[in-house]
């Protein structure tokens, strides 16, 4: 790790300070040296398989390597016993022998010395290139009933889409934003869009209060950083509709405290911290703090620094971030983070809420004559610098206690009890044996571990008709609901459809159509009874063709439109709350997919203990009796709960801080009773 001149030399007293005086003592020096990218402070980074990996070598045995192997951020860890240096980021790897062979004025020193006596050593590091294209942001599948951090945000630029990804929620003391990049948040007055369904929404615009650079003089007054900036690129989206966001950060959960990092505690004890965090492009991301003060830029005599740089966590794939995921906040991982020690020697278990800590705006960039490559690290500023600078506070409990991946608990609850309880032998086995490819069971509901991210992977059965089927094809929204209750028209005057389907001779494509006419209704035709009328059908066809595999399938896209069926809000013409109220609008998804996320674990325990011991009514045969058999179902629901008990419940709990706690105590014991 040094060299036999300086063995006697105790380089772990050096500071944060040390460090940046010598990088900028030596910054002009090594920014000219033509294989190097940038520099930073950090720790010295120890091959895996070196001798000194695991266990410290006795100074007497430590040996210069001239034909070293290289090293990367990948296969380097840092220990205990790694000292303080200034990491030397290079594009490509060469050996101190092929260069004094070569070119000796292009070597790296090994140590910076500086004119009060101190000496600080490097770390070489080859920063690798990541090839790969980044995904299209477009084929990842996020829920469309609660937009929170993690989320895609998009925003047009003179003719180009910026992707980015949502940070996090922060107030001013009198509005609420969200927190992301300026650079993808765009200049003010910007509209700003997330992707539902595949679909653009907009979710608010871009405000005056924004960050790009700050003199790192004025941030850290006391600290080396001549002629430099530091690169904090935040931005603020004033929301439109509050009560669609949630504080929590998708896929990680519910955040608590932020990391206070500030000038007067930052210290190189942060690396080798593990983070977490989600990005809209990447997904669910694992990494750890690896260098401080990554001077990543030079350019007409003043140089770009990041104040952290993230890179891969040993034993976790390696970090590849995307460009989407700029903006994204990372958070210390509560699953990883270091206990702390009591009196007694026992450790205290690292805390389940999220601290945030940094806010990702970009990654390393090397121009290449072909073009640009993405390096495997990203960079991040402090959270807390951030915040300081905007005038805002992190905002940690608005509309929280989703599940980390809120989805379709509904959906797939249904579907996963419907295969328990069948009474025949043969098709209880059936259905069970391919339960895994029809739902989720209940523990990976209660857990939420039920992550759906990306066009590429399989989507349980049951909600093939949500998450699929909405952007693929359109035409079926109509088949996942119908309003029974809307009052007809001219024939049909004081009229309903449940009113009309007391005799099942109404039950019929030509009469619906009819009354649908005399609403001048041209789309939004619900059809839900006829779709599962449609589908069972073809269970009966399949089962003729001995083709038990479209059986299955059939059985288990079928269970989606069954399961609308049984929510009043979908059989209703108060599907969105009444038509002239606009801030009634929430209340659909407020209702039917978050509360019901929010509370997953009554949910199922309710449902279990009110299956146990169930006895199924005389089987349906044929597809007319299964239609009827649903229109019975809808006309329960309806009496049974209500849509305006719903809608009363959503009204009064949106003014307060936590609506779904609310609604949850007003309506959970007709939600628990109920038998659908």
């Amino acid at each position: 790790m040094t060299h036999p001149s300086h063995a006697g030399r105790n380089f772990r007293s050096l500071s944060v300070r040390d460090l940046l005086d010598a990088r900028d003592a030596y910054h002009v020096h090594l920014a000219n040296l033509e294989n190097v990218v940038a520099t930073a402070i950090g720790l010295y980074r120890i091959r895996q398989d070196d001798p000194d990996a695991h266990t410290p070598v006795k100074q007497t045995e430590w040996r210069h390597r001239h034909q070293s192997p290289k090293r990367t951020l990948e296969n380097t860890i840092v220990q205990s016993w790694s000292w303080p240096c200034v990491l030397v980021f290079v594009k490509e790897w060469q050996t101190q022998q092929a260069l004094i062979e070569s070119d000796p004025d292009q070597v790296v020193p090994r140590f910076l010395y500086l004119p009060d006596g101190r000496i600080v050593p490097t770390c070489v590091i080859l920063a690798p290139e990541q090839q790969e294209a980044p995904p299209p942001l477009r084929d990842v599948a996020f829920p469309h009933d609660m937009l929170g951090g993690g989320y895609p945000l998009v925003t047009d630029t003179q003719g180009h889409e910026h992707i980015g990804s949502a940070g996090c929620l922060v107030t001013d003391g009198n509005n609420i934003y969200v927190l992301t990049n300026q650079h993808v948040s765009g200049e003010p007055g910007n509209t700003v869009y997330t992707i539902s369904n595949g679909q653009r929404q907009a979710i608010g615009q871009a405000i005056t209060n924004q960050l790009r650079k700050r003199s790192f003089a004025e941030v850290y007054p006391n600290w080396s950083g001549t002629n430099a900036y530091l690169n904090l690129d935040a931005g603020l989206i004033r929301i439109e509709d509050l009560s669609k966001w949630t504080a929590q950060i998708f896929g990680l959960g519910e955040l608590g405290a932020p990391v206070n990092l500030n000038p007067e505690n930052i210290s190189l004890d942060l690396i080798g911290l593990p983070v977490c965090a989600h990005g809209a492009a990447s997904g669910k991301m694992y990494g750890e703090i690896q260098a401080l003060f990554y001077r990543y830029c030079s350019m007409g005599g003043f140089d770009y620094v990041s104040e952290l740089l993230i890179g891969s966590r040993p034993g976790q794939p390696a970090l590849q971030t995307m460009p989407g995921d700029s903006g994204t906040i990372w958070c210390l991982d509560p699953d990883h983070a270091p206990g702390q020690q009591k009196s007694g020697g026992s450790t205290v278990k690292a805390p389940t809420l999220l601290r945030p800590l940094a806010l990702q705006w970009g990654g390393h960039i090397v121009q290449k004559a072909q073009g640009s490559t993405q390096l495997r690290f990203a960079l991040a500023g402090c959270l807390s610098i951030v915040c300081h600078e905007l005038d805002v506070d992190l905002v940690t409990s608005w509309n929280t206690g989703h599940r980390e991946y809120w989805g379709e608990v509904g959906h797939y609850k249904i579907a996963s009890s419907a295969c328990d309880i069948l009474q025949s032998p043969n098709l209880k086995t059936l259905m069970s044996n391919n339960k895994d490819a029809i739902a989720f069971g209940d523990d990976q509901l209660v857990q939420g571990t039920t992550h759906i991210h990306g066009s590429g992977q399989f989507v349980p059965l049951a909600d093939v008709a949500d998450l699929v089927w909405r952007t693929t094809r359109p035409q079926d929204e109509s088949n996942h609901f119908a309003d029974m209750d809307q009052p007809g028209q001219g024939t049909f005057d004081g009229q309903t459809l449940l009113d009309l389907c007391q005799d099942e001779r109404n039950v019929s494509i030509a009469l619906w159509n009819n009354f649908y006419d005399a609403l001048n209704m041209d789309t939004k035709r619900g059809a839900l009874p006829f779709r599962v009328w449609q589908m069972y059908d073809e269970m009966v066809a399949a089962l003729k063709q001995q083709d038990v595999a479209s059986f299955v399938c059939i059985a288990g896209t079928m269970a989606h439109y069954v399961g609308d069926a049984c929510q009043p809000l979908h059989v209703s013409y108060l599907h969105h709350g009444h038509p002239d109220q606009p801030s009634e609008h929430g209340v659909h998804s407020a209702y039917e997919t978050a509360m019901v996320n929010r509370f997953t674990a009554e949910i199922v325990d309710g449902v279990n203990q009110k299956l146990a011991g169930i006895t199924l009514n005389p089987p349906i045969t044929g597809g007319k009796q299964a239609a009827l058999a649903v229109i019975a179902m809808m006309h329960h629901s309806l009496q049974f709960l209500p849509p305006e008990t719903i809608i009363a419940a959503y009204n009064t709990g949106s003014q307060m801080h936590n609506s779904l706690n609310y609604m949850w105590q007003q309506l959970v014991f007709c939600h628990a009773s109920m038998d659908g």
